[in-house]
């Protein structure tokens, strides 16, 4: 039996005395939730009040999508006037980048979220000078390193920036910004610890949420206040493509990094809060293998980069940088295997990733002929398809081939 609750309601945030400290409250019944961001340095005086709150209220109201998605509630309260473009906005974020949510937990989402709008709200848009610099956000896998990289070529001026949540960063994450040699913003993320009490006893909803989004509205945060004039994300054109079609939605794992997240961010950006920072992906232009065909220019990653998602879980991911079962883990060995020697790739892996039968239903599945796109961040059928060719070609794995050939 879930907890239930009438309304969900994002209740107030403020900014303590420090400037860095930073709390966002939620209510669901009686339960009352408080969140906190911590900057790594002061917000500036000299930073608008008028742009600041306007970010702050869109913060306030994507962190609230953690707390929101526990209990579903159809009637939704916000403490300041959205217009109507403003509540799309918002029910679009929290429809489909709860999709996947939706999915597994077998919720009709059908008219259940309805941000309320006032007819005729005015925003306008706050004006703030920015210097051209970049802020990128920094994952410790692939996609993030190649964009690094491609700002150093281009000899553009920029810094990262990571969102640590509860648990301390990952050491992928510090090896992997050393070995940038790039400066880097930590914002640490602290949720309510009613969440973890309440998802344990298994008595609130729990799964999958956009976290891209919430990435993407810390960088605008980070932007205003430390003058930034652009936030730089590593979203692939692989992106874009779906998983299953649920309930007439096509529900998209990766909504948040879609091209179509991307557009409405921008957009919601300049109309509602500023003009003069741009929000855009580097990589939107090349699919999953063309950046792992680029990434193997940069060697000196080899031995500290990780794409497998289990070493970012909020509850603290393990040590170890691949798991080696993950689709994830399966779809970034057989990419890497179509352009790097066999030695080396099984070294990064510290295992032969296609010489495990246990495997075989999983590169099915990501090959289109399973029962569907695995819900992780991985490329399309045609993807994997073409590496395999690709691997075939170079004949290295010719054994593990050929036992393949059965999916």
């Amino acid at each position: 039996m879930k907890l239930k609750s009438q309304e969900f309601v994002f209740d107030s945030f403020k900014i303590q005395a420090d400037r860095k400290t930073i709390d966002f409250i939620y209510k669901a019944g009686e339960l009352v939730f408080a969140e906190k961001i911590f900057l790594p340095q002061e917000i500036p005086v000299s930073v608008s009040q008028d742009l600041l709150n306007r970010i702050l209220r869109s913060l306030h109201l994507i962190l609230g999508i953690s707390y929101f998605k526990m209990f579903c509630p159809k009637k939704i309260t916000v403490p300041y006037s959205l217009n109507k473009k403003q509540a799309y906005f918002w029910n679009t974020v929290y429809t489909k980048g709860l999709g996947e949510f939706f999915y597994r937990n077998k919720i009709d989402f059908r008219g259940l979220i309805n941000f309320p709008s006032l007819t005729g709200s005015q925003a306008t848009v706050s004006k703030k000078i920015s210097t051209p610099r970049f802020l990128v956000a920094i994952g410790g896998g692939k996609d993030s390193i190649v964009s690094v990289e491609m700002l150093k070529e281009q000899k553009k001026e920029f810094s990262g920036y990571i969102l640590e949540t509860q648990a301390d960063l990952p050491l992928v994450q510090k090896e992997v910004v050393k070995t940038m040699g790039i400066d880097c913003f930590i914002v640490k993320r602290q949720l309510d610890k009613k969440i973890f009490e309440l998802e344990k006893k298994k008595i609130v909803y729990n799964g999958h949420i956009p976290i891209t989004a919430i990435y993407s509205f810390i960088g605008l945060l980070l932007a205003a206040a430390y003058n930034y004039s652009s936030i730089i994300v590593s979203n692939e054109k692989s992106a874009n493509f779906g998983n299953v079609n649920y309930l007439g939605l096509e529900i998209n794992h990766q909504w948040s990094k879609s091209m179509e997240f991307e557009n409405l961010f921008q957009n919601y950006v300049h109309k509602f809060i500023t003009e003069e920072i741009n929000y855009l992906s580097i990589l939107r232009q090349y699919n999953e293998l063309e950046i792992a065909g680029k990434f193997i220019r940069y060697q000196q990653y080899f031995p500290v980069f990780s794409s497998c998602n289990k070493n970012f879980r909020i509850a603290g991911g393990n040590q170890k940088k691949w798991c080696g079962y993950c689709p994830k883990c399966a779809f970034n060995f057989i990419i890497f295997a179509a352009f790097m020697p066999k030695i080396e790739l099984i070294k990064i892996f510290d295992k032969n990733l296609l010489d495990d039968e246990k495997m075989l239903p999983l590169y099915k599945d990501l090959r289109g002929e399973g029962k569907m796109k695995p819900f992780d961040c991985v490329g399309t059928f045609e993807e994997t398809k073409k590496a395999f060719e690709l691997i075939a070609k170079k004949g290295e794995f010719e054994y593990e081939i050929s036992r393949f050939k059965k999916i």
